[in-house]
């Protein structure tokens, strides 16, 4: 493939970043960078190789089985009380779990308009979750998919873009490449790495490479656009974090990302803020757009309800999703109850995705000639080890543990 081509492939994988670069992720990002500098860059790299491997993955599920990841968990179990958990889970995590941070995903995106504007964000949330209603409502995969994939390139020269004006120190952030655990950062590095490799994603991906694909002899192209796209968004995030090591003094506690714009202008003039307003609104949107997508698809196929983009059952869980966002953002604030068992659930989902994911990718009735390799495995179970810790963490953290 050359370049054009390579380029041409970018879709689906561009989707996953666009919703892991959410304003969760830009705010995990700057806190980190702000309280300590270059040091966790590393962090960020690892997650992008993790969330890559898991990411082909399900992209490979989906082109060679063609089923989504939730219809493939609900169809391995013949143990009706097991399904039964395992389609708990799933609508529990993943259709709750959208439903409840969808709100963070509006609020961010709008604090960013509203940094460049000056209106209410408020005013800004109910038009993006509008504006995201009637794109999702069109149930053209190729609007949606150019949409996104067009708003993560804004979203990329918009943050290099102020990190390049805050003038960073080159040296230093090469040094941040070198694993590190600082005092006090165990919180920071499992917050980087738990907004970057999300369980939603794998199954929002083994879905829409089937709206992009038609099989087995697109996992080439397929490949292309997973690596391209999520080492783009893994860049995205570093220079989130260069942008704030940069911006501010070692040990600096930053409460709203919102604010952070506004503080860049002073530091390096109003491009700067204006630049890393847009890209908030950019992460912001395309979250919120992702989000409903994702929970529509994976609650759908768990369900075993039609996942067509045009089914009366897929437009209405993706709308209750993106309807608790806004309605959250109208009422001020975040159900924390929601979040609360939201969190819980994803904690016990994400390890128990993988594993399954690994397992069905082993299975040659289901893929054939194109299960996973020794390397392939091996990687997956150290990936898979590691988001079993970070599970464990999740769980302790909201049991008031750790």
């Amino acid at each position: 493939m050359n370049v054009i081509q390579r380029l041409k492939a970018i879709g689906p994988g561009a989707m996953v970043a666009a919703a892991f670069i959410g304003p969760g992720t830009v705010t995990a990002a700057s806190v980190t960078g702000a309280r300590l500098g270059y040091a966790l860059l590393w962090t960020i790299a690892f997650s992008i190789v993790a969330t890559i491997v898991l990411q082909e993955m399900s992209a490979r599920l989906g082109l060679v089985s063609g089923e989504g990841l939730g219809e493939a968990l609900r169809n391995r179990f013949d143990n009706q009380i097991v399904e039964s958990v395992a389609i708990f889970l799933v609508v529990g995590a993943i259709g709750v779990g959208t439903a409840a941070y969808e709100s963070g995903n509006i609020l961010g995106g709008a604090a960013g308009l509203a940094t460049i504007t000056g209106v209410s964000s408020t005013i800004w949330g109910v038009v993006m979750g509008l504006v995201a209603g009637a794109l999702l409502f069109t149930g053209k995969y190729k609007l949606i998919e150019r949409a996104l994939v067009g708003l993560v390139a804004v979203m990329a020269l918009s943050f290099v873009a102020s990190a390049i004006l805050i003038g960073p120190d080159l040296g230093a952030i090469a040094g941040g490449f070198v694993p590190s655990i600082p005092e006090g950062s165990l919180y920071l590095i499992t917050g980087l790495i738990g907004t970057t490799v999300v369980g939603y994603n794998l199954f929002l991906h083994a879905s829409n490479v089937q709206e992009r694909w038609s099989g087995p002899g697109d996992l080439a192209e397929s490949r292309t656009d997973t690596i391209l796209s999520i080492a783009v968004g893994g860049f995205i995030t570093i220079t989130i974090m260069v942008t704030a090591a940069a911006a501010f003094p070692l040990g600096t506690e930053l409460d709203d990302v919102g604010q952070m714009a506004q503080q860049l202008e002073p530091l390096a003039g109003s491009y700067a803020k204006i630049f890393f307003s847009i890209g908030l609104f950019a992460a912001g949107f395309t979250s919120a757009t992702t989000a409903p997508l994702a929970g529509a698809w994976a609650t759908t196929g768990a369900l075993g309800w039609d996942s067509d983009l045009k089914s009366p059952k897929f437009r209405a869980v993706w709308g209750t999703i993106l309807a608790v966002g806004v309605g959250s953002v109208l009422l001020g604030g975040s159900p924390v109850e929601i979040i609360v068992f939201a969190q819980v659930v994803n904690g016990i989902l994400l390890p128990i995705v993988a594993i399954f994911l690994i397992y069905a990718m082993n299975q040659s009735d289901l893929l054939g000639e194109y299960t996973n390799g020794p390397i392939a495995n091996a990687l997956g179970a150290i990936v898979t080890l590691i988001v079993v810790g970070l599970g464990l963490r999740t769980l302790l953290n909201v049991a008031g543990v750790l």
